[in-house]
């Protein structure tokens, strides 16, 4: 991965999941920020209050707002529909899903941190 500076937006309701994801991202060393949110409405709030955000993780079985929504939301937002947007999940039945709607990748849960810094650096150009 060469851009040290990345900031990315986590979204998942289990604060154990936020918090492994964080450690990975830290660990990583090319994450500037993490910001956290806990389901899609929350996240799309965040996403119109900042310009800065160059990645999505994105859990798809949330509360409020599941991740197929907001995924939804952002790709229909001519603002937003670029960012990358990297799904993460326990259920392979919503891959399909996904993407249809906009992921611009996949991984499935309980994730590792190589596959994560991969999968990260396929979709951040």
């Amino acid at each position: 991965m060469q851009r040290k500076d990345l900031i990315v937006l986590a979204v998942d309701d289990d604060l154990i999941n936020l918090k492994l994801l964080k450690s990975m991202l830290t660990k990583s060393g090319a994450v500037a920020e993490i910001i956290e949110a806990k389901n899609g409405s929350d996240a799309i709030g965040i996403l119109k209050s900042r310009n800065d955000i160059d990645l999505i993780l994105l859990d798809i079985i949330m509360p409020i707002m599941g991740g197929i929504e907001m995924l939804k939301v952002v790709r229909a937002d001519d603002n937003l529909r670029q960012l990358p947007i990297i799904v993460l999940t326990t259920d392979e039945t919503k891959k399909n899903d996904a993407l249809e709607f906009g992921a611009n990748g996949f991984l499935m849960k309980p994730i590792r941190n190589d596959d994560l810094m991969k999968k990260i650096a396929t979709v951040i150009i």
